[in-house]
């Protein structure tokens, strides 16, 4: 017969092997904080403090004086322009994708995921040599557009074709998983209660996507911003004219101004962190 002492063994015993199972969890969860720390401190943390401290080195007065060059005001000016352009376009045409892929089923709905999907597989480099062999001068456009004194290569509008192509997938690839786990119910009871297609849209379905749409609008002017190979194919990277952040920032090392060229990556990188400040702030305004 099992006296009470030995009815109790096992659920000692459990504790006991509960207590020590905890032991290695609060470990692995501390390991894992720590390397998460120290892996951001050196592969960001790092970097960044690197580029203000070579931007800074000279003081303060030749950092301002380099970064008010009238070449580099113009290259922040271009991209934050083409950020301006590029950035509603793509959030229109990542809600018209998303919408037509999870509301409809139609043959080829598979290979239209696919195309919005290829600027993510092809080069930032290929893209641009495609644009210009298609609207350069001697390419498969560029006589056409000529004839009617139009040219597209080396200008500010190339620069727009081409950082929508590379930044095309972003908003699209937020939404459609998103609208795909939601599903159509809430649409469908909207139209059912008398709501035309635009309210549904607006009252329905906008704010149920507004986070991922947020999110892929923060990312692709991250991109946009940030873009070099496509650019630098089809903008010429003519000084003051079709030059922006990233490739005055080439042209500043080639010219062996190290502070101007780190001055100006300070530049993008203060760009970066206010785009993230304001994703934060719209999100703290719309939790309250």
């Amino acid at each position: 017969m099992q006296t009470a002492t030995d009815l109790g063994a096992p659920a000692v015993q459990a504790q006991s092997s509960r207590r020590h199972g905890q032991q290695p969890g609060r470990l692995s969860h501390w390991l894992l904080i720590v390397s998460a720390i120290v892996l951001s401190a050196l592969f960001i943390g790092v970097p960044i403090a690197v580029i203000f401290t070579y931007a800074l080195r000279e003081g303060v007065a030749v950092y301002f004086t380099q970064i008010t060059q009238p070449a580099t005001v113009h290259a922040v000016w271009l991209t934050v322009l083409t950020a301006l352009v590029v950035v509603p376009i793509n959030m229109i045409f990542g809600i018209c994708v998303a919408w037509l892929v999870t509301r409809f089923r139609f043959p080829g709905r598979g290979l239209l995921i696919t195309f919005v999907e290829i600027p993510f597989s092809v080069s930032p480099i290929v893209a641009g040599v495609t644009y210009l062999f298609l609207y350069g001068s001697q390419g498969l456009l560029g006589p056409l557009l000529e004839t009617y004194d139009i040219k597209i290569m080396f200008t500010v509008p190339a620069i727009f074709l081409v950082s929508l192509f590379v930044t095309s997938p972003f908003v699209a690839r937020e939404l459609i998983p998103l609208m795909q786990a939601q599903g159509s119910e809430d649409e469908e009871a909207a139209i059912t209660l008398g709501a035309t297609g635009l309210q549904t849209f607006f009252y329905v379905t906008l704010p149920n996507i507004r986070w991922a749409l947020l999110y892929g609008a923060v990312l692709c002017n991250a991109r946009v911003m940030g873009e070099f190979g496509a650019v630098s194919v089809v903008s010429g990277a003519i000084r003051g004219q079709t030059n922006t952040l990233p490739l005055q920032i080439e042209l500043l090392f080639n010219d062996y101004n190290v502070t101007g060229a780190f001055a100006a990556s300070s530049t993008l990188a203060l760009i970066a962190v206010v785009t993230l400040v304001l994703k934060y702030l719209l999100e703290r305004k719309q939790s309250a």
